[in-house]
């Protein structure tokens, strides 16, 4: 009898400061310059960032897992190195989070508050299939 694994729970954020913390960690990684980060109730965008570097995410990402959450933050920050979401966007997302796919698929569901976290399967593997499209 094989005994089967238990599925913990994703990871999520402790508080607003992890979050900024995460910002931080990828402003770095992603070598551009610091920005402000801003938390707020927001209605229809899980974050924005200004062409002046403020970025303003929506509170409800504290509730999500923080794979989720790193996507936004990652995404963001990539418009302060490619304005739009063409080719080079997307080939820094691909480089710097190679869950593109599967996470683009779940905020393309409904609106923004509908997340359906059972439905969110993440494995973060690396893949060198250039046929993935965001």
């Amino acid at each position: 009898m094989t005994k089967r694994k238990q599925k913990s729970a994703p990871a999520r954020w402790q508080d607003v400061d992890e979050l900024r913390w995460a910002v931080q960690h990828w402003v770095t990684r992603l070598g551009i310059k610091r920005v402000q980060v801003y938390v707020r109730p927001m209605k229809r965008k899980w974050a924005s960032m200004s062409s002046s570097g403020r970025m303003t995410l929506d509170a409800s990402l504290l509730k999500l897992p923080k794979e989720l959450g790193e996507f936004v933050i990652v995404h963001e920050l990539v418009h302060r190195l490619a304005p739009n979401h063409g080719k080079v966007f997307k080939s820094f997302m691909l480089a710097y989070l190679p869950i593109g796919r599967n996470a683009k698929s779940v905020f393309r569901r409904g609106s923004k508050p509908s997340v359906d976290m059972q439905q969110v399967a993440w494995r973060r593997t690396v893949r060198n299939d250039a046929t993935i499209q965001y």
